[in-house]
């Protein structure tokens, strides 16, 4: 069952029902319209602070997308890009890709104009749907483009070498278009963080989407009544197959456009939302605008959140017990996964085991694992190894990538690079990057572990650990902490508190500075590794 036919079910089942609400906090006191009410008002210079969408518009708009796209010669197997911010207008687009047999291929917001051309043209994308924020980025290359590609624009104020997406999909039919789509059928190309180069194109079947809309559900025991507020970028498999649930349920999301702590407790207030998914910022941002009496959970509806879930990087044992003291009824679950194998899930917690915290947990719904040593041999229980995870959502390949292909995909296993180990219960812990490993002395360090030890630390917002060049260790682990607002911090404190550490785990330097992050919540280790590798180190300074 291709992914396309649960927005036609829902479609005819709860066509009346709201499915999708849009809401922009820099925009709060725009009026509140409907999806039909805006597209019929005169066009101002910001769209308005709340949108709201229902099961049959959404349906109709993809359809006028798949139809414009089948009018301009898009079918099966080709691919079309997508590059908007988070917005009502995203996922139509999507689906009618997928509703032509097309394949959809979602570009990163942070792009430049060089990684938007390379992904475009590695991903052989014959039309380009972007957003306003990118029209400066897009404009030096579009005469290039305009070769052999089409630019739709999706906003206002069309600039002159696009085509107005609104205005072309307006005159198409809004009929479902009869096209045979199957679960074999390739479906997506998602684009890997490029942190080491220009990022991989990730080829994914309508099977594996499918299978992680599924998974969502029983995971998280989404229901029909359930309200899941999305933050992170719909470009990422995170994002996007965390919605798969509410998709599978016929459930209502919300697109929040913001993630101050203010934001998203007026979202989950205001809009009744049940299940949110942070990352470790963002829930880390809250628990400190809690303590220093900016917001106070007295003032927001809060009783219907039941879940809270964490996902895109390892997570603090002690984020948890912190979150938990001020939100003790809430269910929390943490979700491994990459976009090799659609997204998060092959690997969860689940939702009873909140006393494994610290653990990424185990294998998913459909899906298996197994930790490995150099040689592909599994390795002893307790032992560290790479992870490997096979299952119905794995890739098809890297596209036009065959090495790389072959470096990961071995007989159906997908190697995800990452280092963990298993505890006698089962339970999979992750244990780092295996690139990120730091061999001190002959000594594996994995930085997660100290990153966890560290976060504990109530003077610490954030903190990121990286090896350091050494003439006579090799490497050393350096520690770059992000002290929390309005505290004050030394280099004897943390030291202190690191006595409780193996001695060859403790930090050998402390750095006061910001810890840098993705827009998926994972720490920005290559940066930290320019900055900080191969240069002089200043005596550490408390930033504070």
């Amino acid at each position: 069952m291709p992914i396309t036919d649960l927005l036609e079910r829902n479609s005819k089942l709860y066509g009346d029902e709201i499915c999708l609400v849009e809401i922009n906090p820099e925009l709060q006191e725009k009026p509140q319209v409907t999806w039909k009410e805006y597209e019929l008002i005169q066009p101002t210079s910001a769209a308005p602070y709340r949108r709201e969408i229902t099961w049959s518009v959404f349906d109709e708009k993809a359809n006028r997308v798949a139809n414009l796209l089948l009018s301009r010669g898009i079918g099966r197997g080709q691919k079309v890009a997508i590059l908007l911010m988070n917005c009502l207008e995203w996922l139509p687009i999507y689906f009618g890709v997928l509703k032509t047999g097309a394949v959809a291929v979602p570009l990163n917001f942070r792009y430049t104009t060089k990684e938007i051309d390379y992904c475009v043209n590695l991903a052989d994308a014959d039309i380009l749907f972007f957003g306003p924020e990118f029209i400066g980025r897009v404009e030096p290359i579009a005469p290039k483009l305009l070769q052999n590609k089409e630019l739709f624009f999706v906003g206002e104020h069309c600039p002159s070498f696009a085509e107005d997406y609104i205005s072309a999909a307006a005159n198409c039919s809004s009929a479902a278009p009869k096209i045979l789509i199957e679960d074999e059928d390739d479906a997506a190309i998602y684009y890997s963080s490029g942190t080491t180069g220009f990022p991989k194109a990730i080829l994914l079947k309508h099977q594996a989407l499918m299978q992680s809309a599924r998974m969502e559900a029983i995971h998280h025991e989404t229901t029909h009544s359930d309200v899941f507020l999305c933050i992170p970028p719909l470009y990422h498999t995170g994002a996007k197959m965390h919605w798969f649930g509410s998709l599978y349920t016929g459930s209502r999301a919300v697109l929040l456009k913001g993630n101050s702590p203010k934001a998203i407790l007026e979202a989950v207030s205001q809009e009744h939302c049940t299940n949110v998914w942070l990352l470790v910022p963002w829930a880390q941002d809250i628990l400190a605008a809690i303590e220093r009496g900016d917001v106070k959970l007295e003032d927001y509806e809060l009783s219907q959140w039941r879940l809270m879930h964490i996902g895109a990087q390892p997570v603090p044992p002690s984020l948890i017990k912190h979150w938990l003291s001020y939100f003790p009824h809430h269910k929390y679950d943490t979700n491994y996964g990459l976009s090799e194998s659609t997204g998060p899930g092959c690997v969860h917690l689940g939702l009873e085991n909140t006393h494994k915290v610290g653990a990424i947990g185990v294998p998913g719904y459909g899906w298996k694992c197994k930790i490995v040593d150099e040689q592909d041999t599994p390795v002893k229980q307790g032992d560290v190894g790479e992870l490997c995870v096979k299952g119905p959502g794995v890739m098809v390949c890297y596209y036009h990538d065959p090495e790389a292909t072959a470096a990961v995909l071995k007989d159906g296993w997908l190697h995800t690079g990452d280092m963990a180990m298993q505890d006698e219960d089962g339970f999979i812990f992750l244990v780092d990057r295996k690139k990120d490993v730091i061999i001190s002395g002959g000594e594996n360090l994995y930085p997660v572990q100290i990153e966890d030890f560290l976060a504990a630390y109530p003077k610490i917002h954030d903190v990121a650990v990286i090896g350091l060049p050494d003439k006579r260790l090799g490497e050393i682990a350096a520690a770059i902490i992000q002290v929390k607002e309005g505290m004050d911090c030394t280099e004897d404190e943390i030291n202190q508190f690191c006595l409780d550490l193996p001695r060859y785990k403790r930090p050998r330097k402390i750095i006061f500075a910001n810890v840098p992050r993705n827009p998926t919540g994972k720490i920005e280790k290559p940066k930290l590794r320019q900055i900080y590798c191969g240069v002089r180190l200043v005596e550490a300074q408390n930033k504070g």
